[in-house]
């Protein structure tokens, strides 16, 4: 119960601190662009070089408008009224760098932004904003070969349908018919589903990027729904991994091996994920030893020693989260983990919390790693 304590507190940093009305406009610069992520042809919301973020809503009858950031946050960004009926306001201060779900409050309903594109988090389409990042080169779109990113839908018996993933097979992978690849089987967070690690955290393009710059070794990643068993918000302590775990293991894992060019190998097999996809890999990876050889869990979780019954069983344990959440914690557990011989390896991303710039980080720095031998 411990660990899932930590994730349940990791996981209620998903609720970004709420701002209220800018009351301080002469510090703004007023250099604001429209968001990378609106709604083609819509000018709002905006952002600027400081990580403001100014929104615009038209809304004539209504009597109040907020936007929310953050998971079902109240209060939110207060905006004002113009004699035209359109609304507008600036967040107090500049928000972290990346991506960040919203969602407006009008007259006490909750709507999405509609010059926004929405994206699936908080189990439901909320619209989504990017603040732009001093590093966001890494996961830019570039003139370099890339790799596929494809649906497939797979039979499971176990829950009595066909389930989705999405796969991403690394450029070149169809020019090769002879090459084989190791596999990430990479999940998502709470309330989230297996689009998030393509639409929201870019992996593709991060990959595509890393192997362009020769920083990685290619390989397959796999990426589904984690949310077998449907809980609310705040029920994660009561979560049974056991549905899932069938699902992945006795499902999914051996459909990828029939029909992708796959080294089927627990040597050359990783699971990884955030939040509550931590938790959801902590828990198979401890339970299946013999499934899979690299662990990742970027902000959702920690490993002890002791917790690992054959350490020859393991290559890699990546641990990593936001400077703004506890990266004490897992430092320590890293030192721990190398004390007693494993390989082991932590992340802190600078200036960010529970939120995908900290996982995309995550996913650049654990990439490397992963099958370099």
């Amino acid at each position: 119960m411990k660990q899932y304590s930590i994730v349940l507190a990791l996981s209620m940093a998903l609720i970004s601190p709420l701002v209220v009305a800018q009351t301080n406009s002469a510090k703004i610069i007023e250099d604001f662009k429209p968001s990378t992520l609106n709604q083609p042809g819509k000018e709002f919301p905006q952002v600027n070089s400081q990580g403001y973020a100014r929104f615009r809503i038209e809304a004539p009858t209504a009597d109040s408008v907020r936007v929310s950031l953050g998971l079902g946050g109240k209060g939110g960004t207060k905006l004002e009224k113009s004699s035209d009926g359109v609304w507008t306001g600036t967040t107090a201060g500049p928000m972290d760098e990346g991506f960040h779900y919203y969602n407006l409050t009008i007259d006490g309903g909750k709507f999405n932004d509609p010059g926004a594109l929405n994206f699936y988090g908080s189990v439901r389409w909320e619209s989504g904003i990017e603040i732009p990042a001093h590093d966001q080169d890494f996961y830019a779109l570039k003139n370099v070969p890339h790799g596929n990113v494809q649906q497939i839908l797979f039979p499971s018996k176990s829950t009595n349908t066909s389930r989705r993933a999405f796969v991403y097979t690394p450029p070149g992978y169809d020019k090769d018919q002879a090459k084989r690849y190791p596999v990430l089987y990479l999940q998502h967070g709470w309330g989230e589903d297996e689009t998030a690690w393509s639409n929201q955290g870019h992996a593709n393009l991060i990959m595509d990027n890393l192997i362009a710059d020769g920083k990685t070794k290619p390989f397959i990643i796999v990426m589904t729904y984690g949310m077998t068993n449907e809980i609310k918000w705040g029920g994660l302590k009561n979560f049974d991994i056991t549905p899932f775990q069938t699902v992945l293991v006795d499902e999914l894992i051996p459909y990828v091996d029939a029909n992708f060019r796959t080294i089927a190998k627990q040597s050359h097999r990783a699971m990884g994920g955030l939040s509550m996809g931590g938790m959801e890999t902590r828990t198979i990876t401890l339970n299946k030893p013999d499934v899979f050889s690299r662990y990742a869990l970027l902000s959702g979780g920690l490993y002890n020693p002791e917790d690992i019954k054959d350490k020859s069983k393991v290559k890699l344990i990546f641990l990593s989260c936001g400077s703004k959440e506890k990266p004490e914690g897992v430092k320590n557990a890293v030192t721990a983990l190398k004390g007693a011989g494993f390989n082991a390896v932590s992340y802190v991303s600078e200036g960010t919390g529970h939120e995908f710039q900290t996982w995309r980080r995550s996913l650049k720095e654990l990439a490397p790693l992963l099958f370099n031998e």
